[in-house]
């Protein structure tokens, strides 16, 4: 009988010994090699030298439970060696587990405890490699508060007692290598945490995850990594034209005859990718496609921030879906959410037992509007697990800009929070200058590493600088948001033609500040849920009046400086608030009534009107591009302006009439003496209009609005007219 601690016998046993490496495996104790393993329900085990093929010795059981240990004869230095098990008639030869190295270098160490990892996902997670000639799969996850910590999965029964990692006490991290184990098999970390108590954990860096309502990750390698390009550069560049459809894939189109499934990742590639380019959008953005457990939060309550959700295929199948954008010319945004998470028990909350990932302090760890927990963005690991995905998506799937949501509810430690609930900053005010700091640091790390990529602020507040460089006190983003000139232009839409002269500045207070960002124009999905209607149905009047209304509101939003949003369903014009469990209303399209169809065309034509004058794009965010004709016709409810490009005789005169009635000799001032043709008229009967409007329109030297020369015009009723400039 070989001596031995029964104390950590019984410890392996029960799942419960701290240090399993320490004790199993190969080992030479007072001069003599041991090798040592718990293999429960094995019936004998033998010790195989690898080199030789031949079997050395036979383990001594020493414990019922399946602990098995045996002296090696003849020898002194390690080998690599097998076990040759017998399980109830069965015999195989296995690797043992304890008999590899650490997976994690020191250096890997030290970066990961500095926080200075910018890609800890090249470290933690799972990651396929060759130990000793051994094919397997590491597995590593941050618990440094954890007593002891398994990986789980349908590679062990999902027995929390075969394969304890090892701590590495320099950065908290539990580390193992698994030989054999298989892609696609499910996985967790069973921890017992600080206080005692046993909690089974997905990985929060698992780059696949199961299918709600399982929890559990899939083994699944690192995507290789993608190079960025000048073409996607210049694609994202602040003078090109940025055109985005909003999308939320699981119920932009369904199979109803084949219960209402949604379309995988692969027919998207197809169905939506060709959809965007026949309507001249340059961008496609995803509500968030991480891994979340709830149909219902869109996407916006994410569990698995580095695994596409499952709902649609797998990581290989939605990095077809971007390939294929890009193939097509089309950029791709995701919607990104690194302000909070949900609380659900196989996530981040109380990971190790502690507030690993949030605060501990509800008045600082907890949304009250989402009954989410809040990051901790003073931690450095939290900043790099949140850093480090921002860049995953960008280098592995090759996505070009990433939209941060809620960032106001970030900026803020009063957001949505009554005296009392909340907790100053270290200078006493509201400012969260622990997310500050992280967003500028994402920024420079996102410009540094991916300069091709964009980042998109969805902020509500009057933060200044979101979209400058933290160089210059901003906080990085290459775009913000517009949602003041979204209040405001929609709040005027929603009049009466009657009432609209009394709201004439909402549609113009947009100029006021139209160049203190970089602003995106947005009519997202926020505008078309929770009993908000559809953008038809907040238009005034009658049928007719309303879609008119709708077809001028979107020809002067595409003329207006800013880049494009507009959300699914919207290009159509769709009657109902939409509903992410069904498809959109296609069948709107179908049939003799034009309406629907002519919203279509429409916004069609004003993407190809947009991508091909580069005076409604050029210079979206300098004075230079724009200059009113006239913003004061309040009377009549018109707004005339002049789009400049670089070239000097690069313009576009926009002119919108927002009442029912047509201005006939309505007298325009022009930039410059010449022939003025429509080249985009929101009342044409292609789109289900009046067909009133102009054939040409020579200028006369007749001064108005100020300028020399001017134009006599027919503005159409509830349009917007686009006029470009020739020589005479």
């Amino acid at each position: 009988m070989i001596s031995i601690d029964s104390a950590q016998v019984a410890a392996v046993c029960l799942g419960q010994h701290s240090d399993p490496f320490s004790f199993l495996g190969m080992h030479t104790i007072d001069g003599v090699l041991q090798v040592r393993t718990w293999l429960p329900d094995a019936i004998q085990c033998s010790l195989i030298e690898v080199k030789t093929g031949k079997k050395l010795a036979d383990f001594e059981k020493i414990d019922e439970r399946g602990f098995f240990t045996v002296v090696v004869p003849r020898r002194k230095n390690h080998f690599h060696y097998r076990l040759r098990v017998e399980w109830h008639g069965v015999t195989v030869e296995i690797e043992d587990a304890y008999r590899f190295p650490p997976v994690l270098g020191e250096m890997d160490l030290w970066l990961l405890a500095e926080g200075n990892q910018l890609r800890p996902y090249e470290r933690l997670g799972t990651h396929f490699r060759t130990m000793d000639g051994v094919d397997g799969v590491a597995f590593a996850v941050w618990a440094p508060n954890a007593q002891r910590v398994s990986v789980v999965g349908d590679f062990n029964y999902w027995d929390g007692r075969r394969h304890v990692m090892r701590l590495r006490r320099e950065c908290g991290v539990w580390e193992i290598f698994l030989p054999n184990v298989v892609e696609g098999q499910g996985y967790k970390y069973e921890i017992i945490d600080q206080h005692g108590g046993l909690q089974i954990k997905a990985d929060p860096y698992g780059f696949s995850a199961e299918l709600r309502p399982a929890t559990a990750s899939r083994v699944a390698r690192l995507p290789a990594w993608v190079e960025g390009t000048q073409t996607r550069k210049a694609a994202n560049a602040l003078n090109s034209p940025v055109s985005i459809y909003e999308v939320h894939l699981a119920s932009w189109r369904r199979r109803p005859e084949e219960g209402n499934r949604w379309l995988s990742y692969r027919e998207l590639a197809d169905e939506l990718v060709q959809y965007c380019v026949e309507m001249g959008f340059t961008h496609i953005e995803l509500l968030p496609i991480n891994e979340h457990p709830f149909d219902g939060s869109w996407g916006y309550q994410p569990l698995g921030l580095y695994a596409p959700t499952s709902r649609f295929g797998t990581p290989d199948d939605f990095r077809f879906f971007v390939e294929a954008a890009h193939a097509n010319g089309l950029g791709v945004i995701l919607d990104w959410v690194p302000g909070h998470f949900p609380s659900d028990k196989h996530g981040l909350a109380e990971f190790d037992g502690s507030h690993l990932y949030e605060h501990s302090d509800p008045r600082e760890g907890f949304h009250q509007d989402w009954n989410t927990l809040i990051y901790n963005f003073g931690r450095n690991e939290v900043r790099n697990y949140l850093i480090g995905n921002a860049l995953y998506w960008l280098e592995r799937y090759g996505i070009d800009g990433l939209r941060v949501d809620a960032v106001a509810s970030m900026l803020y430690r009063d957001y949505s929070r009554k005296d009392g609930e909340w907790i100053p900053n270290q200078f006493g005010g509201r400012e969260n200058l622990e997310a500050i700091d992280f967003m500028r640091r994402m920024n420079e790390v996102v410009g540094v590493e991916r300069p091709e990529a964009i980042t998109l602020a969805e902020e509500s507040t009057a933060f200044p600088s979101v979209s400058r460089p933290p160089a210059m006190g901003g906080l990085g983003f290459h775009y913000k948001w517009n949602m003041g000139w979204m209040n405001d232009t929609l709040s005027y839409m929603k009049e009466d033609p009657i009432n609209r002269k009394y709201h004439h500045n909402k549609m113009t207070f947009g100029l006021v500040y139209a160049f203190t960002e970089n602003f995106v124009l947005p009519l997202s999905h926020d505008e078309v849920v929770h009993g908000k209607g559809s953008l038809l149905d907040k238009m005034p009047g009658d049928a007719w009046q309303k879609f008119a209304n709708l077809r001028a509101y979107y020809a002067f939003m595409w003329a207006h400086p800013g880049k494009k949003l507009l959300f699914m369903g919207c290009e159509f014009a769709q009657g109902a608030e939409w509903n992410h469990d069904t498809s959109l209303d296609w069948h709107l399209l179908q049939g003799d009534n034009p309406w629907h169809r002519g919203v279509q065309h429409l916004v069609k034509d004003l993407n190809t009107a947009y991508r091909a004058n580069p005076a409604l794009y050029q210079i979206d965010f300098d004075h230079r591009g724009f200059e009113w004709i006239s913003h004061d016709d309040g009377e009549n409810s018109i707004f005339s302006f002049v789009r400049k490009g670089e070239a000097e005789d690069e313009f576009v005169i926009v002119v919108s009439n927002f009442t029912p009635v047509p201005r006939h000799g309505y007298r325009l001032g022009v930039p410059k003496a010449g022939m003025y043709q429509e080249i985009l008229n929101s009342d044409s009967e292609y789109y289900g209009g009046s067909n009133t409007g102009n054939i040409g329109l020579p200028s006369e030297s007749i001064a108005a609005n100020g300028r020399l020369d001017s134009v006599c015009m027919t503005i159409p009723p509830l349009a917007t007219v686009y006029l470009r400039w020739s020589k005479a």
